[in-house]
């Protein structure tokens, strides 16, 4: 808005910016129904169209009027053309999401500071939690879903914008392998392969390294181990 008023009236945009607050707290708000004066008021401000009676028409002139109706109306103009902007860049990201019963889906989380949500505190929470499965559809972008005992003291409805479908992949299983216990509970790690190799240089000598890949961990669980411990 700013910038189209700095290019209406040439650079002079410090001078009418208590127009443009008011034109802005006296157009109507489709957020609210209603323009922010009312709301904060009661009742409609005056406009420069009323200041048009005799009385005020003698006191401040017609000409002055006249300029400043003119101004509001620019301003205006420049309130809508940024509101009908944001709406479009807003239609360009927005999807229409659907989900079914029996659907699998995450819920999204906002942790805020000082603050817990879900049992979570912090801005280091998960973002999404779950999944869950979808019970039923309330309504047309509205879900209620199945949530675990946990977090039977919040809602179980949530609006679709909170939720991400989660799609099952069976490379997300992992399987479980069978581990030797030794008689006091411990079992011995053994390596498996060697997966890379490395030097680590220090002040007076060098260190030669290997990356160990171990039997029942995964390849991302490898670790750096220094190559005479391991021979």
């Amino acid at each position: 808005m700013l910038r189209g008023c700095v290019i209406d009236f040439r650079g002079s945009w410090e001078n009418f910016l208590p127009l443009a607050e008011f034109a802005y707290n006296n157009s109507y708000q489709s957020s609210i129904q209603i323009a922010p004066y009312e709301v904060l008021y009661g009742r409609r401000c005056r406009t420069p169209t009323c200041w048009t009676e005799l009385g005020e028409r003698q006191l401040l002139g017609p000409e002055v009027i006249s300029e400043t109706e003119e101004k509001v109306k620019v301003i205006r103009a420049r309130l809508k053309e940024a509101s009908d902007r944001q709406k479009s860049y807003a239609n360009l990201k927005r999807k229409d999401i659907e989900f079914v019963v029996g659907d699998q889906v995450f819920l999204k989380v906002s942790p805020w500071k000082k603050i817990f949500r879900f049992g979570r505190k912090g801005k280091l929470s998960p973002r999404f939690i779950g999944p869950y499965c979808v019970l039923k559809r309330v309504g047309s972008v509205v879900y209620q879903l199945e949530l675990p005992p946990e977090l039977s003291q919040i809602h179980s409805v949530f609006h679709v914008s909170m939720l991400r479908r989660y799609r099952s992949d069976p490379s997300h299983i992992v399987a479980v392998e069978e581990i030797k216990i030794r008689p006091n509970l411990s079992f011995e790690e053994e390596p498996v392969q060697i997966l890379d190799r490395d030097v680590k240089v220090l002040r007076r000598k060098s260190v030669p390294l290997v990356k160990v890949l171990w039997r029942n961990y995964r390849s991302e669980e490898a670790t750096w181990e220094p190559e005479d411990t391991i021979r």
